[in-house]
């Protein structure tokens, strides 16, 4: 039986952690002193020989603008440094230092807390380099924070530093003063998050083949991430038809969801699987094989439901008409089952019916209503009701109030499907219009 397609927004949901180096499953590493901005050799020093390296080691001969960096990085407080490394790029904006000092300063305003100047300095460090990994995956990270938070064009920025980010992995050469082990370390801990936010655009623009190549390749470097693990059943469900590998990934981002989401992911996922698989028969058991398993194993399949013909001849031989409900007669009559629809529309076809349902629309002759849980949560008439004595304009039903009626079914279409009810009337408003007081009986007096 159908059931009603369940979006939810978890803007809000999740909490957005604090950036740190060593939690860059998620995050990109933010830029630290010892890192890849080091301090330059002082002025005047010897240097030892050094192996060839891909770029390099910077050095600040002026011995005033030596100072005045080594001064700022080795400040402690976040909103301090900030301020001595503003005035050092002002100071020298021709630097040899100018993107390891931009590169500070992002880190200092992330540190702060300070969003928007974060970004800012990101763009710096961009100006001097296009292809600086750490300031391409925080502006990733952060404009995908903020379309989490429902901000539109948000998104298409995470998408376009994503998209940068994974073209600069193929370029972006390694600082002389970085071993090797720690430039491979930093691309494969950014390399997530730029596949993350391009995985996220593509599913938004339905582009699904796009959002699941984006999106494994990100939850195959961090399977425990749910702000991928989930996008990524979406991408596999939401295409048509559906795929069943879907079905895993929303049982395992059940297990992954906060706790103030999880209830929603459950229950998504259970009516996605019910849609699929015809019954809710071993979706239990599939949310606890996909809490220890990582991605779905060899052969992993669920057996589709019967067809909409199969389930309609199975419930009409199972349950009789009458004491089926309004929303599986709608299954059947557009089941496609020709014998079972006949079975049902004979049954009910001229015989008054009393039933509960939402306005959609309403007039003082006639009433459109959602008589389903499905479309009344598209907002969508499935009942054409024709009153037999029109209404007084005051009881007029409005739209979205839950009224119970009597109506003759009369016909009917399949797709989408309407049916059309006469001789209608609604319990507590049956009153015609213009009616005027009885005979003999006076108007309550006005009050004076």
């Amino acid at each position: 039986m159908k059931k009603s397609l369940i979006t939810f927004m978890l803007a809000g949901a999740i909490a957005v952690p604090t950036l740190h180096a060593q939690d860059a499953s998620q995050q990109p590493a933010a830029a630290q002193p010892g890192a890849a901005a080091q301090q330059p050799a002082q002025p005047g020093a010897a240097q030892p020989a050094q192996p060839a390296q891909p770029a390099q080691k910077k050095e600040i001969k002026d011995p005033a603008e030596y100072n005045a960096y080594v001064a700022a990085v080795q400040q402690q407080d976040p909103a301090q440094k900030a301020v001595q490394l503003e005035s050092f790029l002002q100071t020298y904006p021709n630097s040899v230092m100018k993107e390891d000092a931009a590169e500070l300063l992002m880190a200092a305003y992330q540190q702060a807390g300070n969003v928007q100047k974060t970004i800012e300095a990101g763009n710096r460090v961009l100006q001097s380099n296009p292809n600086n990994l750490r300031a391409l995956a925080l502006l990733t990270y952060l404009s995908r924070t903020q379309a989490q938070g429902g901000d539109v064009q948000a998104l298409q920025a995470a998408q376009q530093h994503g998209q940068r980010g994974l073209q600069a992995l193929q370029a972006a050469q390694k600082p002389a003063e970085v071993s090797d082990a720690d430039w491979t370390k930093l691309k494969q801990q950014v390399e997530p998050i730029f596949h993350g936010a391009v995985g996220l655009a593509a599913l938004q623009n339905k582009d699904y083949p796009a959002a699941q190549e984006h999106l494994r390749a990100a939850v195959n470097a961090n399977p425990t991430n749910f702000l991928d693990v989930y996008p990524l059943a979406l991408a596999h469900l939401e295409k048509t038809p559906p795929d069943v590998e879907g079905l895993f990934w929303i049982a395992r981002a059940v297990n992954l969801a906060p706790p103030q989401a999880k209830p929603n992911v459950d229950k998504f996922g259970k009516n996605r699987y019910t849609r699929y698989h015809g019954s809710d028969q071993g979706w239990t058991e599939l949310v606890a094989a996909s809490a220890q398993a990582q991605a779905p194993p060899a052969g992993f399949t669920v057996a589709p439901a019967p067809s909409p013909a199969d389930q309609a001849r199975e419930m009409v031989a199972e349950k009789d008409v009458k004491q089926m409900s309004f929303a599986e007669w709608q299954f059947i009559l557009s089941s496609g089952n020709q014998e079972a629809a006949d079975k049902v529309w004979t049954t009910i076809q001229g015989q008054p019916l009393q039933l509960v349902a939402q306005v959609i629309s309403a007039s003082p002759s006639k009433i459109e209503l959602a008589a389903t849980v499905d479309d009344i949560e598209a907002k969508r008439a499935d009942v054409a009701l024709s009153l037999k004595v029109p209404l007084a304009a005051r009881r007029v039903p409005k739209a979205g109030e839950t009224i119970t009626f009597i109506g003759t079914p009369q016909s009917f279409t399949p797709n989408p499907f309407v049916m059309t009810m006469t001789d209608g009337s609604v319990k507590g408003a049956e009153a015609p219009a213009g009616k005027k007081p009885a005979a003999g009986r006076r108007s309550a007096p006005k009050k004076k």
